[in-house]
């Protein structure tokens, strides 16, 4: 069983293509932490904010962007899936909430990517119906859909095609969150396994 998946893995990547490379990853890493020390950064200004990773995806861009950030801040982690038919998205369930106290605090929630933006639309109405005073929305890549989407991110890394994409936190059936660049797979090899 564990070939199959080594030989599955590899195969999805076969045909794929580099889109950012690792050194563009780093870029974008440091212009989310660029922005968010400018907000939070001035002694006396700051709001001492709570950030929230978003598990898994988030894992990875928050591993690089933590030791960027130069305030005081607090960390916690959240967990929000998505379960039910994929084409409507399905009833949203939160795995794990904040273990933090969210009421009058600043909130920066941070995410591997804002795709439909319905789960982080979501997430970040509930955190203000905990009593958070501010919800910041910090996202390593925003996905060009050509359309609206019920929520916008504050900070943006980067912005990519509507593609699927997988590195840097993003997988496809579990693989591939470790590759330091992005890659663009083929939708021919995206059908699920027998």
């Amino acid at each position: 069983m564990q070939e199959f998946h080594d030989e599955r893995a590899r195969a999805l990547l076969a045909n794929a293509k580099q889109i950012v490379s690792p050194e563009e990853v780093q870029a974008a890493v440091r212009r989310v932490a660029a922005q968010l020390n400018e907000r939070f950064g001035k002694p006396g200004e700051a709001a001492f904010p709570l950030l929230l990773g978003v598990m898994g995806g988030a894992v990875v861009f928050t591993g690089h962007l933590l030791p960027q950030l130069d305030f005081p801040l607090e960390f916690d982690y959240i967990h929000v899936s998505r379960y039910g038919d994929e084409d409507r998205g399905g009833q949203i369930v939160w795995k794990v909430i904040p273990r933090q106290n969210v009421a009058g605090r600043t909130i920066v929630v941070v995410d591997d990517i804002l795709d439909e933006g319905e789960t982080l639309a979501h997430v970040k109405q509930r955190l203000l119906d905990m009593g958070a005073a501010e919800v910041i929305i910090a996202v390593f890549a925003d996905k060009d859909l050509k359309r609206t989407k019920p929520i916008q991110a504050d900070l943006v890394g980067l912005t990519l095609p509507n593609e699927f994409v997988v590195g840097f936190g993003m997988d496809v059936y579990g693989y591939w969150r470790n590759l330091p660049g992005l890659w663009i797979l083929r939708q021919e090899d995206l059908k699920p396994a027998v």
